[in-house]
């Protein structure tokens, strides 16, 4: 697969992980013209609220806003509103939720839309990269492999009318076999070489992720904590290429 710049760095979201906006703003000018999509966090939305992300939208950012909602029915559909009205690109709820749950997102969402505004992406998370077989089967109680959770969670996404998932990179494969490769992947646990895995488990690089078949990879720290955050993100970038 060729890529080109454009298209390489649209893929990469780079996680905004500050805990306040003067923080982001340092990183957003040192990255100034590229065009990547940018995740605004429970830590920084929290801390910086709704105009935080209408200031990405109106610097011409795609924003990927991750707070992954998990609640009944009716209290994320009112979110799912919400985050429609305030125009970002894509938000995530847990597939835990179930797939009412889901369904209300997508309800919500629909409902929020004027003037001929495109429905937000909506993505589900399967599991956590941080969670381990160990994790998964004795402390949140599913028995099985990662993989199958994941599976499972992503195909009722796709069943309650979700665009497709947040999952490792190790998985993505396995998505696109049972869901379709129209069924978006969304990838954390990404790590060039040159970087730690820091609390992440299941990882892969940036060029390993797009083999395969992943469409958005989601790199946080690797870019924020180097030294030159725009050299970090342009050797990724040229990476993908």
């Amino acid at each position: 697969m060729s890529l080109t710049r454009e298209q390489a760095a649209g893929k990469v979201m780079v996680a905004l992980d500050y805990a306040d906006a003067a923080s982001a703003e340092r990183l957003l000018s040192e990255l100034e013209g590229i065009p990547c999509y940018m995740k605004v966090g429970m830590q920084l939305f929290y801390a910086a609220g709704p105009s935080f992300v209408e200031g990405l939208k109106k610097r011409g950012y795609r924003v990927f806003l991750d707070v992954k909602m998990h609640d009944i029915p009716n209290t994320v559909k009112g979110g799912s509103n919400s985050v429609t009205k305030l125009g970002v690109d894509m938000f995530n709820v847990h597939a835990a939720g179930g797939a009412a749950m889901m369904e209300a997102a997508v309800e919500g969402a629909e409902a929020a839309l004027t003037n001929g505004q495109v429905r937000p992406t909506i993505i589900a998370v399967t599991q956590l990269t941080s969670t381990s077989v160990q994790v998964l089967n004795d402390e949140i109680g599913i028995s099985g492999t990662v993989e199958e959770a994941v599976v499972r969670y992503a195909k009722l996404a796709k069943q309650a009318g979700l665009n497709g998932v947040v999952a490792s990179p190790l998985e993505v494969e396995i998505i696109k076999a049972a869901c379709g490769k129209e069924f978006q992947t969304v990838t954390p646990g990404i790590r060039p070489t040159w970087a730690a895995a820091n609390d992440q488990s299941r990882i892969m690089t940036p060029r390993e992720a797009l083999q395969q078949g992943t469409d958005y990879m989601v790199i946080g720290r690797p870019i924020t904590a180097a030294a030159s955050p725009r050299e970090a993100l342009e050797s990724i970038i040229e990476e993908l290429i």
